[in-house]
């Protein structure tokens, strides 16, 4: 019987390949024309792992370690080389479990519970372990089992969180990959083989150990690590608490929401929030020198509603306080500088009038009165309306922006005077003990909810102006996290669940044609691990109303 053969265009050009080609011997043959690793494949615009077989004619689109998605790829197997490397060299009889918790500088923490001490010389003989099988060059496969296989499978494995999870998964099947004999799963897709997984560098730190890998913009350069001690401690302390209630990832939430506990999971942490927020207040207030308290932190974060609940507590301290906005202190619109694209450039400090805004700070810390303006975004101009400030000895300021933390916009005001909040929506649930969900889904989710809401912008828009949104982040926000007196983690353990029947229907109407498909699918199949819960549960002043709406405050 003559074999079947395929046409298929490739960077412009056709090829012919014969039915049963994988996409990585096609790969193989073009890796050499990329500057970087070749790790998946769009098949007619649907990504695919490089093991799968030609099927039918077809446009071959190649994805690398310098994209996102492959970046992403690359660190799920880098992972999972880890998590084997652990169980090889310590005995699967001496660990309890293996845990991969949040992210740490451009790595992730881990931590190790067993029989045996963690030290340097241990560390070592775990990442020799780990080179050792990225140098044997070992085929990562991938076979589908049904989910109540994978249930039994990781309850005998130990897994304990994932064998949690699948108890609450609807799809009849699960994807298992494996390296020789050792079995685990991952969410999301997977490099072909321990082939290309050659940079990495494991860390000691606390009472665990960093995964250190590179990222998009160098990816065969593993960089040094740093510490940030503030961001650490607040993350540290957020998976603490999940764990004394018994929540430390989706499979223990699920389980508290089925079990009718979920209500005093909420009243919980909307508790302890305020709590933190009534200790933020009392050491603002026990310091009189501090006038300006300065807000920052990423895209939907809570910034708003924090600053709302933050001056209630202050004055319940006694204080007066005043909100202001940064972006009430934009340039005019026709000095407003523009990007490499010919687009306004609002992200970047340029766009701030910082002399004007420097300007009345001083004046209002002279006793001076000032008209703080209004930024109309239609017209592109400030507008100075309404009644002047003054600030008396119980005033306060509060003020709320992306670049509150950078020293640059208020240079001319005294240190001691400041006091310097990061806020950001730090995830510390994590699907399993393996798979991380970053904080950026949950910031990502949080946006297109209020997009939807408040501005009638479609997931599609949120999700297309996602990366420019953290380009902006990471250039403007996240190098001046350390500079903060005080780290405010505006995530709530249970926000994913509250979230999940807002967001599906708006994931839904994302086109299948359209680049932004394949990000909504991806959410939509990670949402599909919550078991969603009524947003009645909700209280009216919680930072979550900011994005769900029915909250207390005008925001």
């Amino acid at each position: 019987m003559e074999q079947q053969i395929y046409k298929v265009q490739i960077d412009g050009e056709e090829r012919s390949f014969p039915a049963g080609t994988t996409y990585l011997q096609i790969a193989g043959e073009y890796q050499e024309r990329y500057p970087h690793d070749i790790v998946l494949v769009y098949v007619n615009g649907k990504l695919q792992e490089l093991g799968k077989k030609l099927k039918k004619d077809c446009t071959l689109h190649f994805v690398t370690t310098g994209e996102t998605i492959g970046n992403l790829t690359y660190r799920r197997g880098v992972s999972f080389l880890l998590v084997k490397a652990v169980y090889d060299t310590i005995g699967h009889d001496k660990i309890e479990q293996v845990r991969i918790h949040f992210s740490v500088d451009k790595g992730y923490y881990c931590t190790i519970k067993g029989d045996q001490k963690l030290d340097q010389e241990l560390l070592a003989r775990i990442e020799e372990r780990m080179h050792e099988m990225a140098d044997m060059d070992l085929s990562i496969r991938k076979r589908s089992v049904h989910t109540d296989e994978a249930v039994e499978m990781f309850r005998k494995y130990g897994m304990k969180d994932k064998e949690r999870l699948f108890r609450y998964r609807r799809v009849s099947t699960v994807n298992i990959y494996s390296i020789n004999e050792f079995e685990d799963y991952y969410y999301g897709y997977m490099v072909p083989s321990t082939g290309y997984l050659k940079y990495f560098k494991l860390y000691r730190y606390d009472e665990g150990f960093v995964l250190q890998m590179p990222e998009i913009d160098k990816p065969e350069t593993v960089p040094h690590f740093e510490a940030r001690t503030k961001f650490f401690q607040v993350m540290k302390e957020s998976v603490k608490w999940g764990d004394i209630q018994e929540i430390e990832t989706v499979g223990g939430l699920n389980r508290n929401i089925t079990s009718g506990d979920v209500q005093e999971t909420v009243l919980v942490q909307e508790a302890m929030q305020e709590r933190r927020i009534a200790e933020i207040a009392q050491m603002i207030a026990s310091r009189p020198e501090i006038r300006f308290v300065l807000i920052a932190g990423p895209s939907s974060s809570g910034k708003t509603t924090f600053s709302h609940r933050l001056s209630v507590q202050l004055r319940a301290n006694g204080m007066r306080p005043h909100p202001i906005a940064v972006d009430n202190y934009f340039k005019e619109r026709e000095e407003t500088p523009k990007d490499e694209k010919g687009n306004y450039n609002f992200e970047g400090l340029c766009a701030v009038d910082i002399d004007l805004f420097e300007k009345q700070m001083q004046e209002l810390l002279d006793g001076k009165e000032v008209i703080i303006p209004n930024f109309d975004f239609v017209k592109g101009h400030k507008e100075f309306v309404g009644s002047p400030l003054k600030l008396g000895e119980h005033d306060i300021l509060v003020i709320e922006g992306i670049h509150c933390l950078n020293p640059k916009l208020t240079k001319a005001l005294a240190d001691e005077n400041k006091f310097k909040i990061y806020i950001s929506a730090l995830t510390q649930l994590n699907i399993d003990e393996h798979n991380r969900i970053p904080t950026t889904d949950g910031r990502l989710l949080r946006r297109i909810v209020r997009d939807a809401r408040t501005r009638g912008a479609s997931a599609k828009k949120t999700i297309q102006m996602w990366p420019s949104v953290r380009k902006g982040e990471e250039e403007n926000i996240f190098p001046f996290q350390e500079e903060a007196d005080v780290m405010f983690n505006s995530a709530l353990i249970y926000e994913l669940a509250v979230l999940k029947p807002y967001v599906e229907a708006q994931l839904f109407g994302v086109e299948r044609e359209c680049p932004e498909y394949i990000e909504a699918k991806r959410l939509l199949k990670f949402l599909d691990y919550f078991v969603g819960i009524g947003s009645e549960k909700v209280p009216t002043n919680s930072l979550l109303r900011e994005f769900i709406g029915g909250g207390c405050f005008r925001v």
